[in-house]
């Protein structure tokens, strides 16, 4: 009989090359590893810069809010609209020249982030549409009966009233753009995804394979603890 915490041979032959080929091929996990958090870092910076103003003009400018423009909201939903239709494995390389341009290149990791941050803008736009227009009318006319500015009621009133949803819907999208990088590795855009289908699936390198799912799997979860703790701390109702 095997002693105590000893694994029978059958099963401890089949984790020793797992482990093996883990340890082997462990700095280029590491490496994959910084990839994937250089693109999901920089693609989620890329897409809150343009998407928190984009979905806050959905907001105001809708008609009876305070800065009123019904015809250009609806161009800008439209282009909203469409932005979220397109799949990414399409818009990744129907972008090819507009990042080629940008980076000088369309593979590799830097690469990635372009098509990236076009495709989590237009939802991170929509969750702060639906974030500012779940913020109290009442807040808002008070606001404007105090004097404020079109600019001090979005500063001053919308954005610090909506943060906490902000946070969540921000964490909701950095959630899928590590999905996105995934499939951007898959295309030769680097990191976990790379990683996983060249030597996990091209040279069938199981014990890698393993790795990167795991490690997909444990980013996905710091990242949505992460937002879940900051956005209620942030929540004072």
């Amino acid at each position: 009989m095997s002693g105590a915490g000893v694994l029978p041979a059958s099963l401890a032959g089949g984790i020793t090359p797992l482990l093996d080929s883990v340890v082997e091929y462990a700095p280029d996990i590491v490496e994959a590893t910084g990839q994937t958090l250089y693109m999901v870092g920089l693609a989620v910076f890329f897409a809150t810069l343009f998407g928190v103003p984009i979905g806050t003009l959905l907001v105001v400018m809708d008609r009876g809010h305070i800065a009123a423009f019904p015809p250009l909201r609806a161009v800008l939903a439209f282009i909203v609209n469409v932005g979220r239709s397109v799949p990414f494995v399409i818009l990744l390389i129907a972008l090819t020249p507009f990042t080629r341009l940008l980076v000088g290149t369309s593979l590799g990791t830097e690469a990635a982030v372009p098509p990236m941050a076009v495709a989590a803008t237009p939802f991170i736009a929509r969750v702060v549409e639906t974030a500012l227009r779940e913020v109290d009318r009442g807040t808002i006319d008070a606001a404007l009966a105090m004097g404020a500015s079109p600019w001090q009621v979005v500063t001053k009133v919308l954005l610090p009233e909506a943060l906490p949803s902000l946070v969540l819907g921000i964490t909701i999208a950095t959630v899928s753009l590590v999905e996105f990088s995934a499939v951007a590795g898959a295309v030769g855009g680097g990191g976990l995804g790379d990683l996983a289908f060249r030597m996990g699936y091209q040279r069938w390198e199981a014990g890698v394979l393993l790795a990167c799912v795991v490690l997909l799997v444990a980013l996905v979860q710091v990242v949505q603890w992460t937002g879940e703790t900051v956005s209620r701390r942030l929540n004072h109702r």
